[in-house]
């Protein structure tokens, strides 16, 4: 017979925030992490999110944000407990299924979740956070600033690749993607933009409260708020509707490269195929408000005004990288090779430079050696992942493809990898065998060297 032991109360409250209390559980508790090459302890296991719903209100003044996150969600396997990312702020109070949940913080930013009912695999569920504070500020690791951003007439808030987490919580790594609704209140006077269609604007005890809907499956590191001073103009591009969001003291300098917004969807529409979203345009804040643009869904943010070529690299960025995501942080050339390819297409189609000479030129050195310090699809750690490499190495990748299987496959390659992978997730290895299944209609097509030397070799390939 074994030896009984007996816990003091101490101990059955430590175990049982743990997990192990639980009176005849099935499930188990779902990972804190899902093990990304470069960002281990991003998103978390066990549940796929399908939609969230936020609620937010923020006082500039203060600082202080309060949230509620509804968040609906899909169990993939037996759960006694899950996690969900939010990093900061304080959490007041969670529901799973209607029903009042513990929880409890750990880590940097890992909330556990305890639903008083288990979950079976292929439970679908909801969970609603109720939180408040500060919203922090994130330094990456290449020492760039994301998360939320105090401006000097609102706020600014960006994720890529894990600043999401400091003002809502979730499931935040790329390869979980969701449809979202967030409401935002604001003092009067202000605006609060965000992603996807505006639904409405009304007014609440003295607030100004904005309502969006993000109907395509959306990434959380590009779902963003914009709170401050903006002059809204809506249009159209085509039948596509465009809205843009200038703060005045960008407006005159921005007009003119904004205005081309038409121009440039239909040339993206004829060389990357249909636009995978339901509308377009951009943000444009003031230049010291976020040190570099951002691809965020359905309308990019830029500090300043744009360059055309900027404009163009982040509009395309809704095809690779929004649409076609990649399933980890290591396939980040997946999304900057494609949109830096783009600009050097734009330039090609448009009186400047050929592709071939920005080739040429990048191989030659005229630029610098950046570009050959490590492989584009093995950035060496997460403070890497947005340098020369990635993307301009990433987008010859893409050139040496088109030498080798010629013009009309390789277009035929960039509108088909848009659509097949439409709204989904796809990884290096994903596109490279969709490559060799479209490169037989070029019989003399040879991609091993391209695979070898430009896309894992290490320095320098031999003389193109």
């Amino acid at each position: 017979m074994p030896r009984s032991v007996v816990l003091g109360p101490v101990a059955v409250l430590l175990v049982c925030l743990l997990g192990a209390c639980d009176g005849g559980v099935r499930g188990v508790v779902g990972g804190a992490g899902v093990r990304d090459p470069y960002f281990p302890k991003s998103g978390n296991g066990g549940y796929d999110v399908t939609h969230y719903g936020l609620t937010l209100d923020y006082r500039p003044g203060a600082r202080r944000l309060v949230g509620e996150a509804r968040i609906a969600a899909r169990a993939e396997k037996d759960l006694s407990a899950f996690n969900l990312d939010l990093k900061g702020m304080k959490v007041e109070s969670v529901e799973v299924a209607g029903k009042p949940a513990r929880f409890n913080r750990s880590g940097d930013h890992e909330l556990t979740v305890r639903p008083r009912d288990d979950l079976d695999a292929g439970d679908v569920f909801a969970t609603v956070v109720r939180y408040s504070g500060v919203p922090e500020t994130i330094t990456d690791p290449d020492g760039s600033e994301e998360g939320w951003l105090p401006t000097e007439d609102g706020a600014l808030a960006l994720g890529e690749p894990t600043g999401s987490m400091a003002w809502f919580p979730g499931n935040h790594h790329p390869s979980d993607k969701a449809e979202y609704d967030i409401t935002i209140a604001v003092p009067e006077g202000l605006e609060a933009v965000s992603n996807g269609e505006f639904r409405g604007e009304r007014r609440d005890r003295g607030r100004a409260v904005f309502d969006w809907h993000v109907s395509e499956p959306m990434a959380s590191y590009v779902a963003m708020v914009a709170v401050g001073e903006f002059q809204i103009r809506r249009s159209e591009a085509g039948r596509l509707p465009v809205f843009v969001a200038v703060d005045p003291d960008q407006a005159a300098a921005s007009g003119e490269v904004l205005d081309q917004i038409p121009e440039i969807m239909k040339w993206a529409e004829r060389t990357f195929g249909p636009y995978p979203f339901s509308s377009t345009g951009a943000i444009v804040e003031r230049e010291d408000d976020s040190g570099y643009a951002l691809e965020t869904q359905n309308r990019p943010v830029f500090p300043g005004a744009p360059s055309v070529e900027l404009l163009v690299h982040e509009l395309v960025h809704q095809w690779y990288g929004n649409s076609v995501t990649p399933e980890s942080w290591r396939d980040m050339w997946l999304n900057e090779g494609f949109a830096t390819y783009a600009e050097w297409l734009w330039a090609e189609d448009h009186g400047g430079d050929s592709v071939q000479d920005v080739f040429d030129a990048l191989y030659e050195g005229d630029y610098g050696d950046a570009v050959w310090a490590f492989p584009p699809a093995r950035p060496p750690d997460a403070a890497r992942i947005s340098d020369s490499p990635v993307y301009e190495r990433g987008a010859m990748v893409l050139h040496k493809i088109r030498q080798a299987v010629g013009d009309e496959v390789f277009f035929d390659i960039l509108r088909g990898w848009a659509a097949t992978r439409r709204h989904g997730n796809a990884d290096t290895d994903d596109f490279t065998a969709y490559v060799e299944k479209m490169a037989p209609r070029s019989p003399d097509a040879d991609l091993k060297g391209t695979w070898e030397e430009w896309l894992y070799g290490e320095g320098r390939p031999g003389r193109p």
